[in-house]
């Protein structure tokens, strides 16, 4: 089983629409195959309004435990006031009541409080879905309103995305990565067999790769790059393709920049349609998509 990771420096570089475009190609390369799909993106999860997945399953997630008060216990001492740094404490009406969007469960409320008063109890902090798709599974989450510890929710969503696989034995599961450097990344690339990165020909684009590719290197993770509507920036394209030659980086697909796409997902449909046999009527960045998916797939078989 190989586990392909698809992730961006920065929001907006393409990433999903790239992974929705592979979801319908792997099933095209193994028709007689369970490709398993994942969106790791837990605090903004957009996968599925492209793949259009029927929920099988609704599990609860829970974080890290918040601080609640026993009012028939606390005497409104204000001891716990005093040493909560995140002014989640506070009296109202004469008695002493814990905010639980400001709470950041630090526990020192809980050790401080001397008519122990105050317990630390778990709360829903979102959800996690086990859907089908025309392409295959889905594993996706959506994380609670201000609402933290995304890490461990996308912990949650590779493990079951893997033991999916397992036990249908697929040989292939595909990530849809959140973006940026944080916690969340750091739990989606963490044991993947490669990282593909999206970026962009603009200057945060380059740079926020650049950041991402430090990242995978750090965790001994094989990385390949595409370039998303190259060919609106020709020499920011040229200094992306100069660092990742520097790098022994592959550079595996340059996508141009293609109306088309911008229609399909406005319809909220896929930017390779289910079904078309005609591939130049597809437009020329599904074309590049289709050989971007070939040359992937060989790095990671």
């Amino acid at each position: 089983m190989k586990e392909l990771l698809i992730i961006s420096g920065k929001g907006g570089t393409g990433k999903t629409t790239i992974v929705g475009a592979f979801a319908r190609l792997a099933k095209d390369s193994f028709p007689d195959e369970v490709i398993v799909l994942a969106d790791c993106d837990v605090d903004a999860a957009d996968l599925h309004l492209i793949l259009n997945p029927k929920i099988k399953t609704t599990n609860e997630f829970f974080g890290l435990k918040k601080a609640v008060i026993d009012e028939n216990k606390c005497d409104n001492c204000g001891e716990c006031i005093k040493v909560c740094r995140f002014n989640a404490i506070n009296v109202h009406e004469e008695q002493t009541k814990i905010d639980p969007i400001s709470c950041e469960g630090c526990t020192v409320c809980f050790h401080i409080c001397p008519k122990q008063a105050i317990s630390m109890e778990d709360v829903i902090a979102g959800h996690w879905f086990v859907s089908d798709t025309a392409y295959g599974p889905l594993v996706h989450a959506r994380l609670g309103v201000a609402e933290e510890n995304s890490g461990l929710l996308v912990t949650e969503v590779r493990r079951e995305a893997r033991q999916i696989a397992e036990t249908l034995d697929s040989r292939l599961i595909i990530n849809d990565g959140p973006p940026g450097i944080g916690c969340p990344v750091i739990s989606s690339i963490s044991g993947v067999d490669l990282a593909l990165i999206v970026t962009e020909p603009t200057i945060a684009g380059i740079h926020d790769m650049e950041r991402l590719y430090a990242l995978a290197k750090g965790f001994d993770v094989k990385t390949v790059v595409c370039i998303n509507k190259y060919d609106l920036d020709d020499k920011t394209s040229d200094n992306i393709e100069g660092f990742c030659k520097a790098n022994n980086i592959d550079v595996v697909g340059k996508i141009p920049f293609d109306k088309k796409v911008v229609e399909s997902l406005v319809k909220g449909g896929l930017m390779i349609p289910p079904g078309c046999a005609d591939h130049d009527a597809e437009g020329p960045a599904a074309n590049a998509v289709r050989q971007l998916w070939t040359k992937t797939l060989n790095h990671l078989l």
